[in-house]
């Protein structure tokens, strides 16, 4: 994404790492992750999801 501001990303993230963390805990991790890529990019949005997560989403959509 880029609106010529910057470097913009969206990320879906699934994992169970993320089974029983709160989201702000998710989050930290994703971006202790990419420490490095961060310090370049403008804005990064994510959304986290457990694979049990993922699999409910995925049904209603049906």
């Amino acid at each position: 994404m880029s609106d010529g501001c910057g470097t913009k990303f969206q990320a879906l993230i699934v994992s169970p790492q993320f089974e029983g963390k709160p989201l702000l805990q998710r989050h930290r991790l994703v971006n202790s992750t990419l420490e490095e890529e961060m310090k370049i990019i403008h804005a990064f949005q994510m959304k986290t999801l457990t694979p049990e997560q993922w699999e409910q989403q995925n049904k209603s959509k049906s």
